[in-house]
């Protein structure tokens, strides 16, 4: 029994750390080089993650600059940013590509706080499954009434723990993104 309830907390603690992850690639208008994460750069014939052919820092909260560890594959990074659609104007200078961070519209903010709640609920659902599947399990075990019911509750217990990290996880990320 104790195997059930350790298997459905595992599952919804990836659920939060799922969230967190996810809650990190919607930008709050700071620059950040995990906004470039998504971004795959043709390299020798196949397309590669940008952090394993260049370096991205951040010198201010509204800049990035991206320098390619080989200067010919600068077009191929430049052209990348542009293609993965993330609204930024990456500028070449020939030696690195520096990207200004443009600020957040009231009503891009309200869609990021939007994306970020569907986040939040996906990461609800999982950790919702995890306790259905749980006392799915409870239920199928040869124990007495008495301790399926102990072992159900201490499963709800578990369940409302991690709704709770969820939805504190989305409203600090809800108060960063609407923050101007």
């Amino acid at each position: 029994m104790q195997f059930i309830v350790d298997a459905a907390k595992e599952s919804m603690d990836s659920a939060i750390t799922h969230l967190e992850k996810e809650m990190l690639n919607i930008r709050a208008g700071k620059a950040n080089p995990i906004m470039l994460s998504g971004v795959k750069v043709e390299y020798y014939g196949t397309p590669t993650p940008l952090s394993q052919v260049a370096n991205i820092n951040t010198p201010d909260g509204k800049t990035l600059t991206v320098q390619p560890w080989e200067k010919n594959i600068l077009a191929d990074v430049e052209k990348a940013i542009l293609v993965a659609n993330l609204g930024f104007n990456p500028m070449n200078n020939g030696e690195s590509i520096i990207i200004n961070i443009p600020a957040l519209t009231e009503e891009r903010r309200k869609e990021l706080a939007k994306l970020a709640k569907s986040e939040a609920e996906n990461a609800k659902i999982s950790i919702r499954a995890a306790r259905k599947d749980a006392n799915t399990e409870i239920k199928k075990s040869d124990t007495s009434e008495d301790v399926q019911k102990n072992y159900e509750i201490d499963i709800q217990n578990l369940t409302d723990q991690f709704i709770a990290k969820a939805d504190q996880i989305f409203s600090l990320k809800e108060k960063e993104i609407l923050t101007v």
